[in-house]
Order: C-alpha cells, then structure tokens, then sequence
C-alpha cells in the first residue's frame, strides 16, 4: 500500500505524538498471537460492497456514460475504477436492496437508447433509464476481477422471470435467451457466483413473514436452474438487528433437494448512532456522546449474530448454509441539502473505526460467516468513494478496508489479550481495544487494532515477532474528512516501531485504526 505523507499527514504525525506524551493516560496490554493453533480462513468476500440504484451509487458514482466529459472508459469513470482496483474489491452486490424487488432485467439490456424508463419509487421518486443493466454490471464485476452477486427480483417478479435471467446469465445452451445474449454482445455465459431470491422479505421486500417467505423460497427456488458447472450459491433473505425467527424457520422449512438450495442466509444490521430511525445523528460535527454510541451501536452486531450462529449450529450443526451480512454499515441524518432519498452522508475517522470493529467481528466468526457487503460502495451511507460531478475523494473507510486486503483469504489467527481495557462514558463501556490477527497469503502475519477511547492511548506488548510495520489511520480530531476541497486530510501514515530479540511495545493512539506486518512467524 502506498501512500504520499503530505503537510496534513506530517501535522497528524505530530498530533499523534503529543497524543502519546508522557501526559496521556495510557493502559499496556500483552497481546499473544497463537500461530500454531490457525482458525478458520477468512473468505476474501467478507470484504464484499454492495451497490444500488440509489441516489448517485451507481450513475454519477460508477458510470457516466460514453459520451460524459468525466474521463471514462466505455461509460465507467476512469477516476473511480482505478481507486476500485486498487481496493481489489473481491465482491460486488447488485442491483439492490429495496430496488431489487422492483427490478424487471429485461429493462437494462439491448440498445441503451431503447430501454424503457421507469421510476424508482424506493429512492428519491427519480427516472431509472436502465443504462446500468446486465452486461454493465458484469463487464464491471470483469474489470475490478470481483465476484458477483445478483439478488432477484421476488417483491414484483415472477418465478418465470427470475429463471429466465439465470438462464441469460449462466446458459451456453442454443436458445433464444442465450442467441439474445450473444446479439446484445456476450458470447460466453457469466460466472453469477452468488444469487439471492429477494431482499428484506420482513420490510420493502414484501412485509412477509418468515412462515410465508419459506414458502415462496421453496417454490421459487425450484425453478432457480443453472448449468452444473455453473451454480451460484443460492440465499435465502434472513432477519436484521436481533432477530433469529428466520433463520430459524427458514433452516426448519427449507428442505435441500435436487431442484431446492439454500446455501445461506442474509442478514441485515445498520448502524445508528441514537438507535432511532427518526432522528439518527449527523456524520460531523458530533461531540464524544455520539462518537461512543456509534461504536456501542455498531458492536451489537456480534451478539446479533452469535444468536444467530447459535441457532443455525443446533439446525445445521455440519455447516452447510453460511450466515451473510449483505448489508451493514453506518446510516446517518442525510446531508443538509441533498436529496433525502439519496443517502449521502460525509464519512469520517469515526465511520473508519466502526469499519474495523465489524471486520474484526466478522474475521471472529468466519467459519459461518463467509461473505458481507458494506452499504454501500459510492456515494451512499458508509461509502468508499464520494463523487461531485468530476471530483472524487477516498474516504476514511476506504482507507480501512485497504489496510485489511492482507486478510483477504488469509488463515486466522487467535488473538489473546492479558487484560481487556474498557472505554467508559456516562457510566457506560465498551472495549477500549479490538484485536484480530491472520497469516496472509504471502506467509507475512498481520495484526489489526483498534483503539476507540478518544483520547488515551494504549501501550500493546509483542512478543516472538519479526518486525511490526504498517498502517497507521488517526487523526486528532473524532470527525476528521476528507471533503471536495482538502481530498487528502485524513490519510494513512507509514508506521515503524523497533522490534528487539522478538519483542515489541507499541503505543496505539486515541481513536486510530492499526494495520501491522509482524514478518513470517
């Protein structure tokens, strides 16, 4: 990973030291890696994104059009692709969410001029003019060398429909689907390596209940036919928040056949600073109360999903069916100003210690979770990219994510703490630090950390390791940016503590994300 120090980074350098004087509280921790007992492997898809026709995710975000005077390559902006590549983006999910199950396929393929338009009636009321279709989505998913993951259209499809689409996708054999296919410039079938029949069945997707949606799963997915050598993994559309119902029903009511797969099961969780949907709190200018309900909010998820995995082992103890967040994320009051049904919200330091909380969570439970989506890539709630017109900025959870690619598919490694410091505010707690450790692909073990006090550091302890360099992401202030105007305030620094017979004390600033190379163990 390579990043320029700039003036802004010297002066965060400069902060963090006098954040780490000898005026600072500051807690030690011994922190043992077990390299000889590994866990599970980390599916390279827990880092997936999400992308839906929302707001500017998709237009104005990913594709401007052939014709747009934003630098682009057949439609895809330039600026946007080569920071996309450089996140190798393992997975992208699409069309939606809400819009999924409003979503009719047949309108975003053949000549873009004649595509129907529509209205999309879950996200600001604007016309959809089916420019972004099928083969856009996967000639994107080829040049970033994602995964893909379609969810279908359940809300307003049909079963006829739905099969059709796999059938155009994943089909080589010569019919009139595939002969469409190839005149509307695919010859070969895609590789669909995940699809979902439907989306939020409990909300937009239906208001079903659980007992309904098991029904319809079971006649639907009878007619779900791809190719044998060309299936995805099939999901089924779980709960949110602290619901267990549906995994529960769908694990006693789906029954595998030849013609019947569920191979996982979706959930939802988003995270609110107040808890409240009708009030959620700003993504700036937020004093301490909501920087620390934020990260109490966000660490519900492992609960939610220890319930979850709970149930699911009782009912599927030999592992068969994953559990995947395919939405998570921070969702704040939208910025002054914008559309209300776009979804845009700044994304600061905050949004990139929440992002390194859920990794390590979803890293600890990696047996059964095997694939996430941040909401969403661009433009959107906890987004990676943020387009105005032809500018672009990286965001701080950009920069979180591409401090973890090492754990791509890499080989967990237990991580124990000798004390658990809390960070406690108006009588309340929560971990001060978070920990999560893999051996990466290229044999290097990485350690990552998160501090979340606000302003104490915390003294960590290493021992029988090679070296300890890496990333480090902090900055003195708890809202810190990066806006249109100053594109590089907030950046990762290159971090370098002396490793000495194998031992190491590192001190972790105040509210910082820590990514550290420790050498082949």
């Amino acid at each position: 990973m390579k990043v320029k120090l700039r003036p802004s980074s010297l002066l965060l350098l400069t902060s963090v030291l006098l954040s780490t004087s000898i005026f600072a509280k500051n807690q030690s921790v011994d922190i043992a890696l077990d390299t000889h007992s590994p866990g599970s492997t980390l599916n390279k898809d827990i880092y997936g994104q999400f992308m839906e026709h929302l707001g500017r995710g998709i237009y104005e975000g990913i594709w401007v059009g052939e014709d747009s005077p934003i630098p682009n390559k057949a439609g895809y902006r330039l600026d946007v692709l080569k920071a996309l590549k450089e996140l190798k983006v393992p997975l992208l999910r699409w069309p939606g969410g809400c819009f999924a199950d409003e979503y009719h396929w047949r309108d975003g393929i053949g000549p873009r001029e004649s595509r129907p338009k529509t209205v999309n009636s879950n996200w600001g009321g604007v016309i959809e003019d089916n420019a972004f279709g099928t083969h856009e989505f996967f000639t994107l998913a080829e040049m970033l060398g994602a995964d893909t993951y379609v969810n279908g259209n359940l809300g307003t499809g049909t079963p006829q429909e739905m099969a059709d689409w796999l059938h155009y996708m994943t089909s080589d054999a010569p019919t009139t689907l595939v002969e469409q296919r190839k005149a509307n410039g695919r010859d070969k079938p895609w590789k669909v390596d995940y699809f979902a029949i439907g989306n939020e069945a409990w909300g937009c997707g239906g208001n079903m209940t659980p007992e309904f949606y098991t029904s319809l799963y079971n006649q639907w997915a009878s007619f779900a036919k791809t190719p044998q050598d060309n299936r995805p993994i099939m999901i089924a559309s779980g709960g949110t928040d602290d619901s267990t119902v549906w995994a529960e029903t769908l694990l006693k009511g789906v029954k595998p056949s030849w013609n019947i797969r569920m191979e996982g099961i979706s959930h939802h969780y988003y995270t609110l600073p107040t808890g409240k949907w009708d009030v959620k709190g700003s993504s700036t200018g937020f004093a301490e109360d909501l920087w620390f309900s934020t990260l109490q909010q966000t660490l519900k998820i492992e609960d939610f999903i220890q319930a979850n995995v709970a149930v699911m082992d009782k009912l599927d103890p030999d592992n068969k069916v994953g559990f995947y967040v395919d939405e998570w994320g921070t969702w704040y009051d939208v910025d002054e100003g914008t559309n209300p049904g776009f979804l845009y919200q700044q994304n600061t330091l905050r949004d990139a210690i929440v992002a390194g909380l859920n990794i390590h969570i979803f890293n600890r439970y990696a047996e059964r979770v095997t694939m996430t989506n941040i909401a969403q890539m661009v433009n959107v709630l906890q987004a990676m990219i943020l387009t105005d017109g032809e500018k672009m900025v990286l965001t701080p959870t950009y920069y979180a994510f591409k401090m973890h690619i090492p754990f791509q598919d890499a080989q967990s490694v237990p991580v124990k703490l000798s004390v658990e410091p809390s960070y406690q505010f108006n009588g309340q707690s929560i971990p001060a630090l978070s920990a999560s450790a893999a051996k990466a692909l290229d044999g290097d073990t990485y350690l990552s950390l998160v501090n979340t006090k606000v302003d104490e550091p915390i003294t960590i302890n290493l021992s029988d390791i090679k070296q300890a360099s890496g990333w480090l992401l902090s900055s003195p202030n708890m809202d810190a940016h990066n806006s249109f105007d100053k594109p590089h305030n907030i950046e990762p620094t290159a971090f370098n503590a002396k490793v000495k017979k194998g031992k190491s004390e590192i001190v972790i600033p105040a509210k910082s994300l820590l990514v550290l190379n420790l050498g082949k163990l």
